[in-house]
């Protein structure tokens, strides 16, 4: 049976959507206003970076992204088409591929991520102290268990 879900609770459920949605449109303006590419480009830039040398396939870069994509391969012709990114052919599949981060794709993870950090920094971690940040993480935590 399922139990009841106070209003309360829904309410806070609501307003943590709204916050998460609301502080990545800020982190996309600032990045925009910097005349820098869009978040999720970060954040395959990122997986891709930290998977150096190895590079990684499609899927395991959708499994590490934080972002959803819902159109990944959209998401890498442009990171492709951009010279941020390059495929090469996989070993262990002869019809797959390895995606890897140019050396283009790292000095643009670098060029966005003082942008990035200060989003992060005015948007949200400005405005949090330790106990809140301890207390936030806990309930994460919680949430993710």
């Amino acid at each position: 049976m399922i139990e009841k879900v106070s209003e309360k609770k829904i309410a806070t459920w609501a307003r943590f959507l709204r916050v998460s949605q609301n502080l990545l449109d800020e982190v996309e303006m600032a990045l925009k206003s910097a005349d820098l590419p869009p978040l999720s480009w970060y954040d395959a830039l990122l997986e891709l970076h930290l998977a150096s040398p190895d590079g990684l396939r499609p899927f395991q870069l959708q499994e590490r992204m934080l972002l959803a994509q819902y159109n990944l391969s959209r998401l890498i012709d442009r990171l492709a088409k951009s010279g941020f990114v390059e495929r090469l052919p996989s070993a262990d599949d002869g019809r797959g591929q390895v995606l890897r981060i140019t050396k283009s794709g790292r000095v643009m993870l670098e060029r966005m991520w003082p942008t990035y950090r200060r989003a992060i920094g005015m948007h949200f971690a400005d405005k949090l102290d330790s106990q809140d940040i301890r207390d936030f993480s806990r309930i994460l935590a919680k949430l993710a268990s």
